[in-house]
């Protein structure tokens, strides 16, 4: 691609802000390597971010943002008004997708499995939680609302654990999330610019895929491809596009699934701003199907765009067939 101004915006104020340090560190230092012109641009408490972006002459803005007012369409509605094309999903797709509660009930609207679950908001102060539960059963995955990277998440088996991972989770949002717990393998599918990339299979050595699994580097091990069997494994990859699908998402994406052991296949969430650090899933996925770091943040540098006056994003199905065919033969040899 042509060598760009490109602003790699990072930081924020949201309780992913060092996560999303260590991803734009990762890709300034990799497009500075490739030949742009990068820009720095650190947001944060007490920045003003529209001075920020709008005086430092950006051909295009590379977002490594995390997390509220980063990844749930507030930046890029800012951008948007600025007329600075942006990598990642539009304005309405980041807000549903970070919102797990609306992401959820677009899921269904569109006919994709999901746990079953029900919202327990803070302000409800006449309605313990126990009461809410009532016989909806254990063990429930508690999570805030609106928040990633498995922040304030944590699993309940009986009413005392689920008043503390309803306390816990409230203390990052006015509302929470509880999840019937599946028992399964949870897998991880990439997708970028209308391709199916792969799936990997993130398994942790203790307990839940939480924060400290996913960003402390030997406590998660990872299997590309997935243990799954090739038959299901076509599934797999497309309910993870109908659910980008459904959410109206583009850019590079990852989708978050449980496949249980009778292989049914539940999806939990989309990412629109996936991490990019060394443990990130997106780049370890991209690695697998051939796409070097480098190669990787050039084409997701390079399908930054405005999304005001853009088509929607349409997957191509071709492309799909492609790479999972690829994958299928890759797991076989595999197996």
């Amino acid at each position: 691609m042509q060598h760009k101004r490109i602003g790699v915006v990072m930081g924020g104020t949201s309780a992913e802000r060092e996560v999303s340090l260590r991803s734009g560190e990762a890709v300034a230092a990799c497009l500075e390597e490739c030949g742009h012109d990068v820009v720095r641009l650190q947001l944060g408490s007490g920045v003003d971010t529209y001075s920020m972006l709008s005086n430092a002459r950006l051909e295009s803005a590379f977002l490594c943002l995390h997390g509220r007012l980063g990844e749930d369409g507030c930046i890029q509605g800012m951008l948007e008004l600025l007329g600075i094309p942006y990598t990642g999903s539009g304005v309405l797709a980041s807000a549903l997708a970070m919102d797990k509660l609306k992401a959820k009930e677009m899921f269904r609207l569109h006919n994709v499995p999901t746990p079953p679950y029900y919202e327990y908001s803070g302000d409800d102060f006449l309605t313990d939680i126990a009461q809410c539960h009532g016989s909806f059963g254990f063990p429930v995955v508690v999570k805030p609302r609106r928040e990633g990277s498995s922040v304030g998440v944590s699993v309940a088996r009986n009413f005392e654990e689920l008043a503390r991972a309803a306390d816990a989770a409230l203390q990052h949002d006015s509302s929470i999330l509880v999840e019937r717990f599946v028992e399964g393998r949870e897998i991880a599918v990439g997708i970028l610019d209308e391709r199916v990339l792969g799936a990997i299979e993130v398994a942790p050595k203790q307990g839940i895929y939480d924060f400290n699994a996913k960003y402390t580097a030997g406590q998660t091990e990872y299997y590309s491809p997935a243990r799954i069997a090739p038959t299901r494994f076509r599934g797999v990859l497309n309910l993870a596009v109908q659910a980008a699908r459904s959410l109206g998402t583009c850019g590079a994406v990852r989708v978050d699934m449980i496949v249980t052991e009778g292989m049914n296949e539940y999806v939990l969430e989309v990412n629109t701003l996936p991490g990019m650090t060394e443990t990130s899933l997106l780049p370890k996925i991209a690695d697998a199907a051939g796409f070097r770091f480098a190669t990787l943040c050039e084409t997701i540098a390079s399908s930054a765009r405005l999304h005001t006056t853009s088509p929607t994003y349409n997957f191509a199905r071709s492309q799909i067939n492609q790479v999972r065919t690829s994958e299928i033969r890759q797991l076989r040899v595999a197996v």
